[in-house]
């Protein structure tokens, strides 16, 4: 495998990789301008899963195994049946703008969050609702007011969510009730100047953040201490996630850019880089 700023290049050749996934023995992940969801294992081999005419983004999978995909165009959550793709949940009751990531809990809830407004088309920032999914595809409000809600992540015991609000600068922590409401709204790490965009938690309650436009990912602890700085190089990072046999290698999904623009060449790569400490929670 090549490597480029201390990273190795898993797999080029993509346009926009995004919502990395660590998903029975490979890492799952949305190619946005190809419309597909794509697996590949650490030999690099990949495969298309699914394809999504609207834009896939964030996935989870219920309990059962069936896989849920973001919809983003048409802001819907998808879910892949035996027989093909059906509408799992309509989040735009919701949702003000295309949707983005998702995290996936145990029990088979879905967290979406959504732009909040049409950033490609020159639309003032204004803050989002993050929807929640049940299991059967009732749409509940999960919370309100956040700055382009994007990455989450939910510790093992189930009790705590973090959301990256890019646009704020920060990753906000709620506790997350039996029934799957979120409560006690509070900040987890003032990011200062870091854009967070995807996120994954480690076995240190610390957590990796994909900055694209600082071109690197940062693990901050709570309180937001940074305890490394990786660079990507020449191209943005926008989402990361632990995962391998022992899940100590840090995907890392690249691209040059992220607008309608990066649909115009495959500059997208998923690039990896060994840590010390393994992943925990989900996704």
């Amino acid at each position: 495998m090549a490597n480029t700023d201390g990273l190795s290049v898993l797999l080029d050749g993509l346009y926009f990789p995004e919502g990395p996934r660590w998903h029975d023995g490979r890492l799952w992940f949305s190619d946005f301008y190809s419309h597909r969801v794509v697996a590949v294992d650490e030999a690099g081999r990949s495969e298309t899963m699914a394809e999504v005419p609207q834009q896939p983004s964030g996935l989870g999978w219920l309990p059962d195994g069936r896989l849920l995909v973001v919809s983003m165009l048409d802001r819907r959550l998808l879910r892949l049946d035996a027989d093909g793709a059906v509408t799992h949940a309509d989040l735009s009751g919701l949702a003000t703008a295309p949707c983005n990531d998702m995290v996936v809990d145990a029990e088979g809830r879905a967290y979406v969050g959504n732009f909040g407004f049409d950033r490609h088309q020159g639309e003032e920032p204004c803050a989002a609702t993050m929807a929640r999914v049940d299991p059967d595809g009732s749409v509940h409000v999960a919370a309100e007011d956040l700055m382009f809600p994007n990455g989450t992540i939910i510790t093992d015991d189930g009790r705590m969510l973090v959301v990256g609000e890019t646009m704020a600068n920060r990753l906000t922590a709620f506790d997350v009730a039996a029934d799957g409401s979120l409560s006690n709204r509070r900040l987890f790490a003032d990011l200062g100047g870091t854009f967070p965009d995807g996120i994954c938690l480690d076995q240190e309650d610390a957590i990796w953040v994909a900055d694209p436009r600082g071109n690197e990912v940062v693990r901050v602890y709570e309180g937001g201490h940074v305890s490394h700085r990786i660079s990507t190089g020449d191209h943005g990072a926008f989402a990361c996630m632990l995962g391998g046999g022992d899940r100590r290698t840090l995907f890392i999904c690249t691209a040059a850019g992220s607008g309608p623009q990066a649909a115009e060449a495959p500059t997208g790569r998923i690039q990896t880089v060994r840590v010390d400490v393994p992943g925990a929670g989900l996704p």
